[in-house]
């Protein structure tokens, strides 16, 4: 049985990742933002409230996924705000009634332990840092999120898919009835997704335009980089013939599954991979072609060829 998709575009969503990768500093290597944005970010912040905001980094990271789940489960339209002041003000067990469909494992406990934690650690991060880039966000994650809508009635449900998020490939799959697609900012130019009872959640990068025309184009640079190591060019042969898992790669590369996961977040960003999505972390990475094509129209159109 398939899928349906929906696109939700609301900048709650860059809200949690901007915060998230603030804190937990994950991915901030492979991220567009880098850590010259940690460091901006901490010139910013007054020392209290830097201190307040990083008390979350001992948390559980599995916490986001409430945290997302709220914002997924949200009535459609609600600003930023009405968000925070829902997640601060609305009762612990109708807070945990809106995502126990989806996340029934989760305790009543976690998730008032959550509600309660970063509900004015948001606030915080909302007031000192996002409210004043929401401006910049909001036509980039707008204009993407209606091409994406107007291609609903287009495009398969696996297509739009792996269109939308360069790359990612989810097969129907017991169980799962509906994935939800979200374009964000600050997370670019990676995909992180979860999975729920019922619902997977993707986030979808949208790049920023480049400040001058001169300047080479960031998908370019992705592509660039990401071939100029001769054991990730390894790596796409290997893959080239069908997909793989992470484990098969460490066995048949002799290499440590660390490493791999480094090298396929670079050519996984430069848009040369497909992955495959299972559950329980069980993805094939395979050879995305379109990325191979993309080298050549890219290069040529930057060096007006």
């Amino acid at each position: 049985m398939s899928y349906q998709v929906k696109i939700d575009v609301s900048p709650i969503y860059d809200l949690l990742g901007s915060f998230m990768v603030y804190v937990t500093k994950k991915w901030i290597r492979d991220i567009d933002l880098g850590t010259e944005w940690i460091r901006e970010i901490d010139n910013t912040l007054s020392h209290g409230v830097r201190l307040a905001i990083l008390e979350a980094s001992s948390w559980p990271f599995d916490d986001y996924d409430a945290l997302y789940a709220w914002a997924s489960c949200r009535q459609p339209e609600r600003s930023v705000e009405y968000f925070l002041e829902h997640l601060e003000h609305t009762s612990e067990s109708n807070m945990w009634d809106e995502i126990h469909p989806i996340m029934p494992s989760l305790s009543l406990n976690d998730s008032i332990r959550i509600q309660r934690s970063y509900a004015p650690l948001l606030k915080l991060w909302y007031e000192h840092y996002f409210h004043q880039i929401e401006g910049q966000i909001m036509p980039l994650i707008t204009e993407d999120g209606e091409e994406k809508i107007g291609l609903l009635d287009k495009m398969e449900p696996e297509a739009l898919i792996e269109y939308a998020s360069g790359g990612l490939v989810v097969s129907p799959m017991p169980g799962l009835h509906t994935v939800i697609l979200f374009p964000t900012v600050h997370n670019r130019p990676i995909n992180t997704y979860c999975f729920y009872d019922g619902v997977l959640l993707i986030q979808y990068p949208v790049d920023v335009p480049e400040e001058g025309e001169e300047d080479p184009p960031n998908m370019l640079l992705r592509l660039t980089r990401a071939l100029s190591d001769p054991e990730r060019l390894r790596m796409l042969r290997y893959i080239g013939g069908e997909p793989r898992s992470l484990q098969e790669m460490a066995h048949d590369l002799l290499q440590p599954q660390e490493t791999l996961m480094h090298h396929l977040m670079m050519l996984r960003v430069a848009g040369l991979l497909r992955i495959h999505l299972g559950r329980e972390d069980i993805d094939r990475f395979s050879l995305r072609q379109d990325g191979v094509s993309e080298l050549q129209l890219f290069l040529e159109s930057y060096i007006r060829i």
